[in-house]
């Protein structure tokens, strides 16, 4: 099965009309899609909760408890 973009346009010209159209209908919702899937950007529902500590522990402070957290 060849996978080249010239063999696929080939195949839809070999389609009647009414399935020409739902296989450019379905190839057009494919590409939507994977657009929607590359452009989601990370989003961290925690970001900004520990903000408060940062005026009363230092980064390497809550490095120190992180691994404490960890040993137990």
């Amino acid at each position: 099965m060849s996978s080249s973009s010239s063999s696929v346009e080939e195949k839809i010209q070999t389609l009647p009309p009414d399935l020409r159209a739902d296989a450019i209908h379905y190839i057009d919702e494919l590409v939507k899609r994977s657009k929607k899937k590359s452009s989601k950007k990370f989003r961290c529902v925690a970001e900004g909760t520990l903000a408060d500590l940062g005026n009363r522990y230092s980064s390497v402070d809550l490095q120190h408890k992180a691994l404490e957290w960890r040993r137990a």
